[in-house]
């Protein structure tokens, strides 16, 4: 078999056990993203509590894994988010697929929950479950060094730290080299089961069936990617934070928990402040040549990154403009294993239900945050009610409103009202509010792949869903989204079957795209999510913009959700119909 393994490794935490089986659905699911949701699916009740211990937590890696394709070395790991309670995949980079990949399972599938802390040793053929001891309790940093020290340097490593452990529903699985499955609170699902790493120890080669054509595809894609502006320039040059100016000059950069959505000190925090200040250098991730990552420092503040996300969710969305609070912030989150954005914009949320009358705590715009992200992470004090989530602490607080959540997952980074078809994005995606299932941004503000007005709802459905399709399949290769900026349905599919031996047209890539998506779609729907939950913040319909180059402008979501139902083949409320699941091959799931 070339490309994948065939294997799927089996744990039971509860009584031990260890299994393998023949890893099913890969020619139709891939890998990464596609195959873990179908896992899940199969394995998960409908609506079962992510904190029972029955419920899947699924890493699953991809047929690319482990070759020289350009940006290869992501995964995802697939449970029910305890943030959302939607099914939820969550993606990571780094070099920790690469080396999970060596161990020769397509999918790792953990249940059950140990009787005492451990840890998860996959190796080649096999796996033992051991106990985590004092490394319980230890941060991201600590835990990683101490398992290094014990497995050695070349290993992979998943962890989670004290929120993690604390069950923050935010809480993230990190890598040894920072690299986060960051959203939607799996490091909490994991923490349930008492599970506080796995550790993949493997040196198997991914079997490649056309070496010669994988090598032409390849250098034809770098050439592509090295060709366009922002993956050979910008990214690497400023990083993901090259957008702060970007999006700031739009009209759609949030302020203050989304009350403003423009600013006069984004200079003050932009990329190439960032770059002219804090780097010291550039880092990428395996096989990739894009280097958008970067080690800074700033007044003895030594860190990864921050991302464009990171920036603004514990920097302008707080009050804050400075950018070593933001780092020393950044520093602290990814130390103690807490998702950047969804604790900024919780924080933020905090603090406009404080200036409202609505919530009583020592919290405010443009306070330092390290005490309140230190209470987070360890459920104390009010931290104990922040570590909830935005939705969760605004309901408690009688004012739902001021939450900036779709299904729970907090915006990101982009207003919508400064881009329609972000807003449909925001709406639909089946794991809450995400800039990244489709990032249709792309195409409204970078003219990635046509520049559309993104003040107009026309055109923007139809692509929005091509977007997603195409994004589902490139999580499952797994690649880098990143390259979908300079990369067409092509090459991606030339690379798959150059690695897998096995032919797949560019039709076939967005066919497994759009099975994915609706997949994950039907497994919301027999959840009880509905149509009531693809909509945004009262903020964003009603309210418009007050200054700025959006000034006046509102979300329309309305005009653009009807027809995304109907051109999806779903019914009025959302659900896919019978025709299109039988077209997808889901008929019977």
């Amino acid at each position: 078999m070339y490309g994948w393994s065939g294997n799927l490794l089996n744990v039971s935490l509860s009584d031990g056990s260890i299994s393998y089986e023949d890893t099913p659905y890969l020619q139709d699911y891939i890998g990464g993203r596609g195959l873990g949701v179908r896992l899940f699916f199969d394995r998960a009740s409908p609506c079962i509590d992510p904190y029972d211990p029955s419920c899947p937590l699924v890493f699953s890696f991809g047929p690319l894994n482990g070759t020289p394709a350009p940006t290869s070395g992501r995964c995802s790991a697939v449970t029910r988010s305890p943030l959302t309670m939607t099914i939820f995949d969550s993606n990571c980079g780094g070099s920790l697929a690469t080396r999970a990949k060596a161990c020769g399972n397509d999918a790792v599938c953990i249940t059950g929950r140990a009787d005492a802390p451990s840890i998860l040793v996959v190796e080649e053929d096999t796996a033992s479950i051991v106990r985590a001891g004092s490394l319980w309790g230890m941060d991201i940093p600590s835990a990683g060094a101490a398992l290094k020290e014990r497995y050695g340097t070349r290993v992979g490593l998943a962890m989670i730290g004290p929120a993690g452990e604390a069950g923050v529903r935010f809480a993230t699985i990190s890598t040894d080299d920072y690299r986060v499955f960051g959203r939607g609170g799996l490091g909490a699902v994991m923490g349930s089961k008492n599970l506080k790493a796995v550790v993949f120890m493997g040196s198997r080669k991914t079997a490649v069936a056309d070496p010669v054509q994988l090598r032409f595809v390849r250098e034809q894609a770098r050439k592509l990617l090295e060709a366009n502006p922002i993956t050979s320039r910008g990214l690497k040059a400023f990083g993901t934070p090259i957008l702060v100016n970007i999006v700031n000059t739009m009209g759609m950069f949030p302020v203050n928990n989304y009350q403003r959505s423009h600013t006069d000190r984004a200079d003050e925090i932009s990329g190439e402040t960032i770059t002219a200040t804090m780097l010291e250098k550039r880092r990428a991730c395996t096989a990739c040549t894009i280097q958008c990552d970067r080690i800074t420092s700033i007044d003895g503040v030594r860190s990864r990154g921050p991302e464009y996300e990171t920036v603004w969710a514990l920097g302008p969305n707080c009050g804050i403009f400075d950018l070593r609070s933001i780092a020393a912030s950044n520093k602290l989150c990814n130390t103690l294993g807490l998702d950047t954005i969804t604790c900024g914009a919780t924080i933020a949320c905090a603090m406009e239900l404080v200036e409202r009358g609505h919530l009583d705590a020592p919290i405010s715009f443009g306070m330092d945050l390290s005490d309140t992200i230190e209470m987070i992470a360890r459920r104390e004090g009010i931290g104990a009610r922040l570590a909830e989530g935005s939705r969760r602490l605004a309901e408690s607080a009688g004012a739902p409103e001021y939450a900036m959540q779709v299904k729970g997952l907090e915006l990101p980074a982009y207003d919508p009202r400064g881009a329609q078809g972000m807003g449909l994005a925001y709406a639909v995606s089946n794991r809450g509010a995400c800039h990244l299932r489709s990032y249709i941004l792309g195409s409204e503000v970078l003219g990635i792949p046509k520049l559309l007005d993104r003040m107009l709802t026309g055109e923007k459905v139809s692509l929005e869903i091509t977007l997603e399709h195409l994004n589902a399949a490139v999580d499952s290769l797994p690649l880098c989204r990143f390259t979908t900026f300079s990369l067409s349905e092509e090459y991606f599919s030339r690379m798959l079957t150059s690695v897998t031996g096995v032919e797949y047209s560019e039709t076939d890539l967005m066919r497994i795209g759009e099975r994915i998506w609706n997949l994950e779609r039907l497994y919301n729907t027999r959840c009880g999510f509905s149509r009531d939950e693809d909509t945004l913040p009262p903020r964003l319909l009603e309210e418009p913009i007050a200054e700025g180059p959006a000034a006046g402008q509102v979300c329309r979501l309305g005009e653009m959700l009807p027809g995304y139902y109907r051109a999806r083949g779903w019914d009025t409320e959302g659900n896919p119909l019978p025709h299109k699941l039988e077209e997808l091959g889901l008929d019977h799931v």
